[in-house]
């Protein structure tokens, strides 16, 4: 039943894109991107005059925002899962976020300091231009590179595709498994290495990769235009039978009592107004197309159907499934102004209080009935089904875990600071100390990076790290 569903919403996306493409869309259709991860210090600029304000994971980015990252790491996902991790310290633009006119995109991300990760899905058509200093990279489908700026040097590792560069000194075509170092104050020529050395956030990254091309693969029938967020709705839950109300989506580790509009923020974008935000990690695409409906008795359920709804995202909710009920409204309203110079332009919503699931201890993680999700670690943890059906039934759910850091061993060969990089949460006990050594060598032999346990999480990079939950 789920694969089934999954056919049938990239289906219904598919044709929607297409209406979509056909006519001009109006400001509430603007092209967005999602703020898809957001661990530790994480801010965005939303170009609403207020300079860089704390992040929340599903903020939608539009053209001319700008990202920003302290001690903390983000990843921003494209329409079609294509996505860019942004490394601790780093500031990236986005001065270009088109539709093209056949229904392609073509975006445009300038990097102004620190390092990004950049991994696009095979889509044709679609154009992607990354810049820095005075290069400009011109990124075909299927391409995955990482980038490091320096002072006075940037190195280019192309981990996948073929990328061409240009710049002040020409242009020049670096291939896989290949690094390039361009000087950035002058017109020096470039240098090429036959290797890519490893770096602490490649495990990060390598595995943030495959999560994305693992759910591509599997739920992208007919190259559909709004397939983001599809990989997280698949993790987190899936389509049950509600009874009468027919077949539905739910979230995993939510009762009936559980209220998808609860907790979450109010974002204000200029021209468009407030936007609802929602904090769970698969909240974007039920939040953004389809409708949710109350099925009595099992509670609430999200359904795909009807358009796409960009910035403007405060549709009324389908009326209630079953017997009784009669019709639902939404149980959260936007205010009526625009925030004043004093007021905040991310306003939080918590009707109730919002329930978590968490690191309870180096070894121990603890689910919790009406999380629905909320502070589970994408995928690391294996299957949620079985721990989700224990959590509703005694109200909470733990498993075994062990905690894992990146390497200290940076691209540069210098020792790196761990402690900014983001610790992976995963099931299961620690390897032993030989497990581990021959998992390192392994990875290095491959050209991926490698990883060690820690005895305890960063208090600032766990896996429900992030401002503005």
């Amino acid at each position: 039943m789920a694969g089934l569903s999954v056919l049938f919403f990239a289906s219904t996306l598919s044709a929607q894109t297409v209406d979509e493409s056909a006519a001009p869309a109006p400001a509430s259709k603007v092209r967005i991107v999602r703020l898809s991860e957001v661990k530790g210090d994480v801010q965005v600029d939303r170009s609403t005059g207020r300079g860089f304000e704390p992040a929340m994971a599903n903020l939608p980015i539009v053209e001319k925002n700008r990202l920003q990252t302290g001690v903390g790491v983000a990843e921003v996902e494209f329409e079609d899962n294509s996505t860019l991790r942004v490394a601790p310290n780093s500031v990236v633009e986005f001065p270009k976020l088109e539709r093209l006119p056949g229904g392609t995109t073509a975006s445009t991300a300038v990097v102004v300091q620190g390092s990004v990760y950049v991994s696009l899905m095979k889509t044709a058509g679609n154009e992607f231009n990354l810049l820095f200093g005075q290069q400009m990279l011109r990124l075909p489908p299927s391409s995955h590179v990482r980038l490091q700026l320096g002072d006075t040097q940037a190195r280019l590792a192309v981990l996948d595709g073929l990328v061409h560069v240009n710049g002040p000194g020409g242009g020049m075509d670096v291939t896989k498994k290949k690094t390039v170092t361009l000087p950035l104050n002058n017109q020096a020529q470039p240098t090429l290495a036959k290797e890519v050395a490893p770096d602490p956030l490649d495990s990060w990254d390598k595995d943030a990769a495959a999560y994305h091309e693992r759910t591509a693969i599997a739920s992208n029938y007919g190259n559909p235009g709004y397939s983001y967020g599809l990989n997280d709705m698949m993790y987190y839950g899936n389509f049950t039978s509600m009874g009468g109300c027919g077949t539905m989506w739910r979230p995993y580790f939510a009762s009936a009592a559980w209220d998808p509009y609860s907790n979450g923020a109010w974002a204000w974008y200029g021209g468009a107004g407030y936007s609802w935000v929602s904090p769970y990690p698969w909240g974007w695409t039920p939040y953004h197309y389809g409708s949710w409906s109350f099925c009595d008795g099992a509670g609430w359920g999200w359904m795909p159907g009807g358009s796409w709804n960009g910035l403007n995202n405060t549709a009324l909710l389908a009326p209630a499934s079953g017997t009784g009920g009669g019709p639902r409204r939404m149980p959260v309203t936007p205010p009526a102004q625009a925030p004043a110079a004093n007021e905040p332009t991310l306003r939080a919503v918590n009707l109730k209080p919002a329930v978590r699931s968490e690191v309870a201890s180096p070894e121990s993680f603890v689910f919790r009935k009406d999380s629905a999700g909320l502070g589970v670690p994408r995928e690391t943890l294996g299957k949620l089904d079985k721990f989700s059906q224990q959590s509703i039934q005694h109200g909470m759910a733990s498993t075994e875990i062990h905690l894992s850091a990146p390497a200290a061993t940076s691209a540069n060969g210098r020792t790196a600071n761990s402690a900014i990089a983001p610790i992976a949460v995963r099931r299961g006990a620690a390897p032993s100390a030989g497990e581990a050594s021959q998992g390192r060598e392994s990875m290095e032999n491959s050209g991926g990076s490698s990883s060690r346990a820690a005895s305890s999480p960063s208090a600032s990079m766990h896996s429900g790290g992030g401002r503005g939950h």
